[in-house]
């Protein structure tokens, strides 16, 4: 099976800010764009097979605010992943995203 290169999702999107967010490396802390509508794991799930982005996936037990057992998940690009989209046209892509 050939590998597919990563497309990049409209910059104004749902897809567009959680990919932002990958491609920054940073922490993604509350999805408040993302409430009500469609869950994060859907689009990380619409990014990587509809997009081709290679996205890690890592889960491990939590508890919520209630104090209830629960699994938290992190969701990660490869570094070398990321140097390529932002080598490539990222970087300009990364602007249009957060205009």
């Amino acid at each position: 099976m050939t590998r597919k290169n990563p497309v990049f999702p409209g910059p104004r999107t749902a897809r567009g800010a959680v990919l932002a967010v990958l491609l920054s490396n940073a922490d993604q802390t509350g999805a408040e764009p993302l409430r009500g509508r469609v869950t994060l794991a859907a689009i990380v799930r619409t990014l990587k097979r509809k997009y081709h982005w290679p996205i890690e996936t890592a889960s491990f037990p939590s508890n919520s605010a209630d104090g209830r057992a629960t699994w938290a998940t992190v969701y990660t690009l490869p570094e070398d992943v990321i140097a390529a989209a932002l080598d490539g046209r990222g970087r300009d892509w990364l602007l249009a995203a957060s205009t």
